[in-house]
């Protein structure tokens, strides 16, 4: 085997240590997640809407009167619940329609906890709160596509389909 395929190598193996470590390691504090979208149980839909729109958010966090989280209202629940249901969005109020009680994690949870209830309950949108239980921001599955898309080297994702690498050696991992 060549000097260049060694260090190719080892290099790869180096990055893949990388990978593994941030998969494991890394906290949803490294997604920055923004301040979420709050609102009360008698909100009707459509301001709940124009506020996802305004803010450019998947979805808006549900407080009680003390500001702890009591629900989750997402662009899926308009499709699924609002429209696809026939409810009118103006007299429809958001405690109507919203999942009580979602699962959220803490801004300490590791982003491989939030991929996994992500895929094996198909959530796309995770409320981060405080000790109190108090929103503090929103995680969503393009946040961690993005994540998981920063740990590889640029060269390996800009390849085309059943591409591989010309020149290994000279791989710029960062």
């Amino acid at each position: 085997m060549s000097d260049a395929m060694d260090e190719y190598s080892e290099t790869l193996d180096q990055d893949l240590r990388e990978i593994r470590g941030a998969l494991f390691d890394d906290t949803l504090a490294v997604l920055t997640p923004p301040e979420p979208v709050c609102v009360h149980e008698d909100v009707p839909i459509r301001e709940a809407v124009a506020a996802m729109v305004a803010r450019r958010q998947a979805g808006v966090l549900v407080v009680d009167g003390d500001g702890r989280l009591a629900g989750i209202f997402t662009e899926r629940d308009v499709l699924m619940r609002v429209v696809g249901a026939g409810r009118d969005p103006v007299r429809t109020r958001i405690g109507e329609v919203m999942t009580r009680d979602p699962e959220a994690l803490p801004l300490r949870a590791r982003v491989a906890h939030a991929l996994h209830s992500m895929a094996v309950a198909g959530y796309r949108t995770i409320p981060v709160v405080d000790e109190s239980g108090r929103p503090t921001g929103v995680v969503t599955a393009t946040d961690v596509i993005r994540w998981l898309a920063d740990l590889f080297p640029e060269a390996v994702l800009n390849l085309p389909p059943g591409d591989s690498l010309k020149n290994p050696e000279q791989i710029d991992a960062g």
